[in-house]
């Protein structure tokens, strides 16, 4: 009775399931007992899943832009050689869980990620060129239809609509841009560059070394 009455604290949902499991009319005690552990969340399971979610809700606040990727369609030769080409450009590749990525995204803050979380999912992240993840998938999709696409995704903390991921894609790498700029500061100094030498050899070259003065 005294049993009874500490497990009643605990809510009548756990009575009725201990009122089962030593009920003489429904099956042996071995039995109901192997029904009740495998019921039970497994704490290794549990754990490990929390650490799922640590780790994703981390990597979505430490990225400088992140895509999710519907794959539904993708072979193992096509996923490998999508992979390489995250790698090269900087960008981490994973296939994800829905329930598990949508616990993190909402941490995370981005909470406009629920309703993408269906299907197949992966996520590509970066904390470097935020240019690159929508970059790659927009690539690859020219040469491979009907494998991936981009279900929506954030850059710089900003969530943004397919379309706008997909005008991102079409933009160059971070390195090519840093190269135009460079380019468009460095012209003019070519230019002025190629008339002064003009100018010196229009008067018969380079100016001679001064000769040492005399002691």
């Amino acid at each position: 009775m005294i049993a009874y009455t500490v497990l009643v604290s605990f809510g009548m949902r756990t009575v009725s399931f201990l009122e089962r499991l030593f009920s003489p009319g429904i099956g042996s005690y071995a039995a109901n007992l192997t029904e009740v552990k495998t019921r039970m969340p497994n704490a290794k399971v549990l754990s490990e899943k929390q650490a799922i979610v640590a780790s994703l809700t981390e990597k979505l606040q430490g990225a400088a832009a992140g895509v999710i990727v519907d794959y539904k369609g993708i072979t193992v030769a096509q996923d490998t050689e999508l992979r390489n080409q995250f790698r090269a450009a900087g960008v981490e590749y994973a296939v994800v869980k829905n329930t598990l990525t949508r616990f993190a995204a909402n941490k995370a803050g981005y909470t406009e990620f629920d309703e993408l979380l269906n299907g197949t999912t992966s996520m590509a992240s970066t904390t470097d060129d935020p240019i690159a993840p929508a970059r790659v998938v927009c690539e690859f999709a020219k040469k491979n239809k009907n494998v991936v696409k981009i279900k929506g995704g954030m850059v710089e903390g900003k969530v943004l609509s397919v379309e706008e991921l997909m005008s991102f894609g079409e933009l160059p790498s971070k390195n090519a841009l840093v190269a135009q700029v460079l380019g468009t500061f460095l012209a003019p100094i070519s230019s002025l560059a190629v008339v002064l030498n003009q100018i010196l050899e229009q008067k018969g070259g380079a100016p001679a070394e001064e000769a040492p003065a005399e002691a």
